[in-house]
């Protein structure tokens, strides 16, 4: 059969595909091995007897399969409707043949897979002081759109990142936790990440638990955390808040949250992990990166960086430094500033002996009316016409930003 003229029958119907290239086999020393649907080594399995003679058995006609479709995995246009189970073989024999670590293949490979299987791909990313292979993988990660779980603490994302936008966007509408500590983000890069959710409504509608610790924001930063109306779990450790009566009664009042004397589980980071099919691929890339040679990860480094930031002096320093990690536990545990949704049954624990905790009632009681309130306005906004809703709400930094998209 000839390697460029290839036929496929469609619903009952023969046509010609003439824009395909089959991916050509590993170089072997015979020239009869040089088209792919010859009989190659990889089809069969070599064993040895008792008496140590060398014996081999064909492979089942669905390895071989398995195997032609790993190779030109980037032909394929959808996995949509095939059995799990086929799904992870198929993952494992690209897997195999290093499909994953060519940058050319990787993402159309991996956002087929997504598209098809969701979280079983990878439900769970923690890339936590990984800054290089954050941005060596930057097209990669962004087709796992199923994550329920994101860390990325100390990838020094700064204030105006590109995966922002990835964060708010319809692909991670699944995303219940998400760890962006130790970014040096401020309170201009936390408007810049909530203004798409702000002004248009759309991303990190499930976002349950934020980790916005040590990073230099400011109080003035709880406005804009106001939109994520799931929000049950905040840290803000290490960053301009001081501990008192009156930080209390505004997180209360702007969130509906209060403060735990005890660390929550949730900002535990050794519990944070990388799960699903794609987490040796994950590995595999991190591994790969520390064995280049030295000037060329080094070029690719610096030319990666300069490309998101556009200074060299900036991108050097930046490459060069050390992960933002705590100086002590001691420090981390007297900084720890956790803040949790208290329970319908028992929103907030009494004591009688703090005139402060009696404010935080009233107003956590409070916060029930404003709620029915809003949904009651929201309700009569939607009956209106859209040229009748009011604007007041966006500032002017706001509709700078909103120009910007």
């Amino acid at each position: 059969m000839d390697n460029g003229t290839i036929y496929v029958r469609e619903k009952g119907s023969l046509r010609r595909v003439s824009d395909i290239v089959l991916a050509q086999p590993k170089p072997v020393s015979s020239c009869r091995r040089t088209n792919p649907f010859v009989l190659r080594k990889e089809h069969f399995i070599f064993t040895y007897n008792a008496e140590g003679s060398l014996r081999y058995t064909t492979k089942s006609l669905f390895d071989i399969t398995l195997l032609f479709v790993a190779d030109n995995i980037h032909h394929v246009d959808s996995l949509v409707g095939f059995p799990e189970q086929i799904g992870d073989r198929l993952f494992a024999a690209a897997e195999e043949n290093r499909v994953f670590l060519n940058a050319d293949i990787s993402p159309k490979a991996l956002q087929l897979f997504s598209d098809a299987y969701g979280e079983l791909v990878l439900g769970s990313l923690c890339l936590r002081n990984r800054f290089p292979l954050l941005h060596e993988r930057m097209n990669e990660i962004k087709t796992f759109h199923s994550l329920t779980s994101l860390d990325l603490f100390g990838c020094r994302l700064g204030d105006d990142h590109e995966i922002f936008l990835h964060l708010t966007s319809s692909s991670l509408a699944s995303l219940i936790q998400l760890f962006i500590g130790g970014n040096s983000l401020s309170d201009v890069g936390l408007q810049r990440l909530t203004a798409p959710v702000r002004m248009m409504r759309k991303g990190l509608d499930c976002l349950q638990a934020l980790d916005l610790s040590y990073n230099p924001i400011s109080d003035r930063a709880l406005r804009y955390l106001t939109c994520l109306s799931k929000l049950e779990k905040l840290d803000v450790s290490g960053t301009r808040f001081k501990l008192c009566t009156t930080l209390k009664t505004t997180i209360l009042d702007q969130l509906g949250l209060v403060h735990s004397e005890k660390p929550l589980d949730t900002f535990d980071h050794t519990r944070c992990k990388t799960e699903g099919w794609a987490e040796q691929i994950v590995n595999q890339w991190e591994t790969n990166s520390s064995h280049m040679p030295k000037q060329k990860k080094i070029d690719e480094s610096r030319s990666s960086a300069l490309r998101f930031f556009g200074r060299q002096k900036f991108v050097r320093d930046v490459l060069n430094a050390a992960p933002l990690v705590c100086e002590s536990n001691e420090d981390a545990k007297k900084e720890r500033l956790h803040f949790y949704r208290p329970a319908a049954n028992n929103p907030i624990p009494e004591k009688h002996t703090s005139s402060a905790t009696n404010h935080q009632v009233k107003a956590f009681q409070n916060i029930k009316k404003r709620k029915r309130q809003s949904e009651r306005s929201d309700s009569a906004c939607q009956s209106l016409p859209t040229k009748h809703l009011s604007s007041s709400v966006l500032t002017a930094e706001d509709m700078d930003l909103l120009n910007c998209y």
